[in-house]
C-alpha cells in the first residue's frame, strides 16, 4: 500500500489548484463497501480491511448481484460518493475526517480511505475498484489535502471550523430532505385510504323511494295476490264477488223506508208506512 498524504516541495500535483477549490474532480469507479477498523491509519488495517469486503463481494456476486458503480466527487472540502444514475449522495466524507489514503501496489485497481463517521465515531475504511486509476485517484485526495492546508495556514484555522459548519448543515439538509421524501410517502397513502373510504360501493345503497311535499311516502296499491292452487292439482274458482250497493259519502248504506221489514219499526210507525206505501200504489196505478 502506498500512504498518499505525503507532502513535498518537489511534488507536481495533476490537476490546478482552482479546479479542487472551486469545483470537483470526479471519478466513476466500483463500491466494493466499507467495513469498521480499528485504528485510523496503518497499511496492515487497509489490507484487512480490503481482504474481508473482497471476500464478502466474492460470496454476493455468486448470488447474481453485482458490483455497484459509484461517482467520486473529490474536492479541498471532501469525498462525496453518489449513485452513478440518480446522482443521489449516499456518503459524503469530510476532508478532515479523513485520516488514511492508499492505494494497493499488488492490485492496481483498488484504493482505499479511513475516514471518521461523524454520527458513531467510527472508524470507516471505505474500498473502491477503479480499473487502472486507483493511483491517479489516490493522488488527486493527497492534491486535496495539501491545498485545504494550505487554505488552513493562510486562514488561521478560521477555515477548518467554517468546513465544520457547512458540512453538518448538509448533513442536516441531507436529513431533512430524506424525512420530507418520507412524509410524502406516507401522506399519498392516506390520500389514497381517504379516497376508497368515501367511495361506497356498488351494491351498498338501495334506492330511496320518493317523498311528497310533506316528506311522506306516497300510497301505492298491494299487487294482487295469486290463487292458490287447488288440493287436486286445478285451478281454484273465482272469489265470488259481492254485489255493488250505492254507500253515501259516510260509507252507509242509503235508508229506505219501504224496503225495511215489518218487524224493523214499533207498530205505530209501521201503520202510517203501511199507508204511505198504499197511497203509493194508488196513485202509481191511476197514473
Amino acid at each position: 500500500m502506498n500512504r498518499a498524504f505525503n507532502r513535498k516541495k518537489d511534488k507536481s500535483w495533476m490537476h490546478t489548484p482552482e479546479a479542487l477549490a472551486k469545483h470537483f474532480i470526479a471519478y466513476n469507479v466500483k463500491f466494493l463497501g466499507n467495513t469498521e477498523v480499528d485504528q485510523p491509519k496503518g497499511t496492515e488495517i487497509v489490507k484487512d480491511a480490503v481482504r474481508k469486503l473482497k471476500f464478502q463481494r466474492h460470496i454476493k456476486k455468486s448470488e447474481g448481484q453485482k458490483i455497484p458503480k459509484v461517482e467520486l466527487q473529490i474536492s479541498i472540502y471532501g469525498v462525496k460518493i453518489l449513485d452513478l444514475k440518480s446522482k443521489e449522495v449516499q456518503y459524503n466524507c469530510q476532508l478532515h475526517r479523513i485520516s488514511f489514503c492508499a492505494d494497493d501496489k499488488t492490485d492496481k485497481r483498488i484504493f482505499t480511505f479511513i475516514c471518521k463517521d461523524s454520527e458513531s465515531n467510527k472508524h470507516l475504511c471505505y474500498v473502491f475498484d477503479s480499473e487502472k486509476c486507483a493511483e491517479e485517484i489516490t493522488l488527486t485526495i493527497g492534491q486535496a489535502f495539501d491545498l485545504a492546508y494550505k487554505k488552513f495556514l493562510e486562514s488561521g484555522g478560521k477555515d477548518v471550523e467554517t468546513r465544520k459548519q457547512i458540512g453538518g448543515l448538509q448533513k442536516r439538509i441531507q436529513d431533512l430532505e430524506a424525512e420530507n421524501s418520507e412524509l410524502k410517502k406516507q401522506l399519498q397513502v392516506l390520500e389514497e385510504q381517504l379516497m376508497i373510504a368515501q367511495v361506497p360501493p356498488g351494491n351498498s345503497m338501495s334506492p330511496k323511494n320518493p317523498t311528497d311535499i310533506f316528506d311522506m311516502v306516497p300510497f301505492s296499491a298491494m299487487p294482487p295476490l295469486a290463487p292458490l292452487p287447488a288440493s287436486n292439482g286445478s285451478a281454484p274458482p273465482p272469489p265470488a264477488r259481492p254485489t255493488e250497493m250505492r254507500r253515501d259519502i259516510f260509507g252507509a248504506e242509503p235508508f229506505d223506508p219501504f224496503t225495511c221489514g215489518a218487524a224493523d219499526f214499533p207498530p205505530d210507525i209501521q201503520s202510517k208506512l203501511d199507508e204511505m206505501q198504499r197511497q203509493r200504489w194508488r196513485g202509481s196505478k191511476w197514473d
